[in-house]
């Protein structure tokens, strides 16, 4: 049953799930071949981010890179409400990532630092900006219902809008919780493998 509604959300919504695909990997490839005008823009989210781990303000665990990463997520699924916002934030890590790559001077050191976590991490990322796409198909499709209905009672037409849209809902949520779990073992691949390739 679980398996099925999982599936469902998946194949129901392949639409959403395919623009998170392309636009990630569009955002990733123009972040590599783009890097020098990129330069002024992400190389200071760069030396940031590497004092704050040298400093010890960002701990390289479990729980920090979970916590850090979940919020990302949440985030694509909650800015779905206004549709455009989930996929900027997407592409900012696709153009990050693509930047990132270009700059350090071993490609083959990049890549193994970044693919084994990397995998999860970024297959939870299009999968939180494909739910807040649905999530942005279920207001509209409330908002449709709604505005259809005359002469019925307030919480009557909120009901039956809701009616209408709330598969919808239900399938955001469930995209949502595989992109947690995903995060999840993005995490722990990162705090217990990535940083001992590293070091």
């Amino acid at each position: 049953m679980i398996l099925e509604e999982i599936k469902s959300a998946f194949v129901e919504n392949k639409t959403a799930l395919q623009l998170a695909v392309a636009i990630f990997f569009i955002s990733l490839i123009l972040g590599f071949l783009l890097n020098p005008y990129l330069h002024d823009l992400l190389n200071p989210v760069v030396e940031d981010l590497t004092q704050k781990v040298k400093q010890g303000v960002i701990k390289l665990t479990f729980k920090s890179l979970f916590m850090n990463n979940i919020r990302i997520v949440f985030l694509m699924f909650v800015f779905g409400v206004f549709f455009c916002f989930s996929a900027a934030i997407l592409a900012f890590n696709g153009f990050f990532t693509g930047y990132y790559v270009a700059t350090t001077d071993n490609l083959f050191e990049s890549a193994l630092l970044i693919i084994p976590h990397g995998i999860f991490e970024f297959s939870s990322c299009i999968i939180a900006c494909a739910a807040g796409f649905v999530l942005f198909s279920f207001l509209v499709r409330f908002l449709k219902t709604f505005i259809k209905q005359h002469d019925v009672p307030i919480r009557e037409m909120l009901a039956i809008s809701f009616d209408a849209s709330s598969d919808k809902l239900k399938q955001a949520i469930i995209l949502l919780v595989v992109a947690s779990i995903l995060m999840a073992i993005a995490g722990f691949v990162e705090a217990y493998l990535t940083i001992r390739i590293a070091e």
